[in-house]
């Protein structure tokens, strides 16, 4: 499979899309994920989806938000982080296929947050940051809840940022799915003595993703 890295200007910097085109017969979509606050598109999920998906007939365009591709350490607010992903939406959307906003944490809220002024086809969560940890009065549902689109939320069995439990009965015209990620904490990184081993759990992950985003009406 051949990447693609481009530049993209945006009103609050120069962004990065590295694409990792679908094979055999063709794209039916593109998913477009961004990184959270705390690292970059290496992260472990990210990886799996664009390693996983495109045979399934999935593009997934990983994203580099302008902060991280400037090498800055600290995330930019969160209107900044929104500004960018507008900014890069148009080279998301150039090979005339249907959008998947999508994004691991502090990513995840952004395309929560834009994906129905940006008209995505639906929101991939992963990892959503329901509240600060230890702090579930400071909840961010309504951002979730919010999306206006079709949405699926991954989420670890450990997440100290929010246990599947902790979330919010689907509620609008567009309900959101949660699926745990059995002993995964916000990295979905599983014990060593847990049931499931890294691999299997990535592979929920994985599999679960391409079987939402395959069904979405597009």
């Amino acid at each position: 499979m051949t990447t693609r890295t481009e530049s993209v200007d945006t009103p609050a910097g120069e962004a990065r899309v590295t694409w990792h085109p679908a094979t055999g017969g063709g794209a039916r979509l593109v998913l477009a994920v961004s990184h959270g606050a705390g690292g970059g598109i290496e992260a472990r999920d990210l990886r799996a989806l664009a390693a996983a998906l495109p045979a399934r007939g999935v593009t997934v365009a990983l994203v580099e938000q302008p902060w991280r591709v400037a090498g800055k350490k600290v995330a930019a607010a969160p209107k900044v982080l929104d500004e960018g992903w507008r900014g890069l939406w148009p080279a998301l959307t150039r090979p005339g296929l249907p959008v998947v906003a999508g994004g691991r944490s502090a990513g995840a809220r952004v395309a929560c947050r834009t994906a129905a002024a940006l008209d995505a086809a639906g929101v991939l969560a992963l990892s959503f940051p329901l509240h600060p940890p230890g702090r579930p009065e400071k909840s961010r549902a309504g951002e979730l809840l919010g999306a206006g689109r079709p949405a699926l939320v991954l989420q670890g069995g450990r997440d100290p940022f929010g246990r599947p439990e902790e979330f919010p009965p689907p509620a609008g015209d567009h309900p959101y799915r949660l699926v745990e990620v059995p002993y995964g904490d916000h990295g979905f990184a599983v014990p060593k003595k847990a049931g499931p081993t890294q691999e299997e759990a990535l592979a929920v992950i994985t599999e679960t993703a391409a079987e939402w985003l395959l069904e979405l009406p597009l």
